[in-house]
């Protein structure tokens, strides 16, 4: 379904724009000019109503004038247009006319009136103060995310390095272990998910903790794992649901059982320099429950192999992540071989 595209900046832009009211603070003049042209245009807006308004409409359009002065220039001003406003309509409009006369019904008229604009200037004034304070508020805020952004970039970037750092030290470890092979492969291995857990910590990067696109993030993990192998006859394929979305806790697990699956995939079913293609999917199966398949048409699996039989120190991690999660991770004989990871649907976000 597609959706209609939408201006998300334009309630940023009117929110902005309130927050510079009152307008021309730096330039007076300027305010008194305009506020002298709202008075002049609700005088002669209510001279050429008069003859259509019954008798005791004095201010119908000087209300306004108030109004909207105190509203874009500020209280100020909003009172100096009140007191010319009230003065104008007490000498043309409040009997007798053309006289600053006070009668009964004049100081009654004009007790109203004061009333009624005093209430409107609190009003505005207490609307502005309320928008000032909350635009130093949304200041304060933007700079608390940005210090929480730098901040969060900066540990991430630490914790890479130190990740690096250690599998590094690890491969350093390994030269002086040159008469043990087994020793040797398996700092191999360890340094390798050392290196592996900083890059997804890089990739994992979003400060506001957001779920991350499956499909995006399996993809570039597993073309990682390709490109480390330093395999150029493999095609890799990865397909899926483009709305789904991992949780940022079952990130770096479920990277390492994808990455486990590919390795294996690599290193047995594609052994040998046999080339062939690896085929990555994923999606939500019945019960709602989110599946991975990593898929190769290699060798397949040994004749009696099952899983929980096996010395792969790999396996058996990525059995062991797979089950903290509240997963599976099994092997199948399909074409080849075939990485099956099935995750509970709370881990995953569909959605755009």
């Amino acid at each position: 379904m597609i959706k209609a595209a939408t201006d998300p900046s334009g309630p940023a832009r009117s929110s902005r724009w309130i927050e510079q009211l009152p307008l021309a603070r730096d330039r007076p003049v300027f305010g008194v000019v305009v506020m002298l042209a709202i008075v002049t245009i609700a005088w002669m807006l209510r001279a050429l109503a008069d003859p259509l308004l019954p008798p005791g409409f004095p201010y119908v359009t000087f209300f306004p004038a108030v109004i909207i002065t105190s509203f874009l220039f500020g209280v100020r001003l909003g009172s100096a247009a009140a007191v010319i406003c009230g003065m104008l309509a007490w000498y043309y409009f409040i009997p007798p006319a053309r006289g600053f006369s006070l009668t009964r019904g004049a100081g009654f008229a004009l007790a109203f009136y004061v009333f009624v604009v005093v209430t409107d200037l609190a009003l505005v004034h207490w609307m502005q103060s309320a928008n000032r304070q909350l635009a130093r508020e949304r200041e304060v805020n933007r700079s608390l995310a940005d210090t929480r952004e730098l901040l969060f970039r900066e540990l991430q970037h630490r914790v890479s390095n130190n990740l690096q750092v250690a599998a590094s030290l690890l491969t350093m470890q390994k030269r002086q272990l040159s008469s043990d092979k087994d020793a040797r492969a398996a700092l191999d291995e360890a340094g390798g998910r050392l290196a592996l857990i900083g890059s997804i910590s890089r990739q994992l990067y979003d400060p506001s903790g957001a779920a991350q696109p499956l499909l995006t993030f399996l993809e570039q993990l597993c073309r990682d794992v390709l490109q480390a192998s330093g395999r150029s006859d493999v095609v890799l394929d990865v397909a899926g649901d483009e709305q789904l979305r991992l949780q940022p806790d079952a990130a770096v697990p479920t990277a390492l059982i994808v990455a486990e699956a590919m390795a294996n995939a690599l290193e047995h079913g594609l052994a040998h320099g046999r080339a062939g293609r690896i085929a990555v999917t994923f999606g939500l199966v019945a019960g709602g429950d989110l599946e991975v398949r990593v898929q190769d048409d290699g060798h397949g699996l040994s004749s009696g192999f099952r899983l929980e039989d096996s010395e792969s120190l790999g396996l058996r991690i990525a059995t062991m992540l797979a089950r903290g999660q509240g997963g599976s991770f099994r092997l199948a004989a399909d074409h080849g071989t075939t990485a099956i990871l099935a995750l509970p649907r709370h881990l995953v976000v569909s959605g755009a």
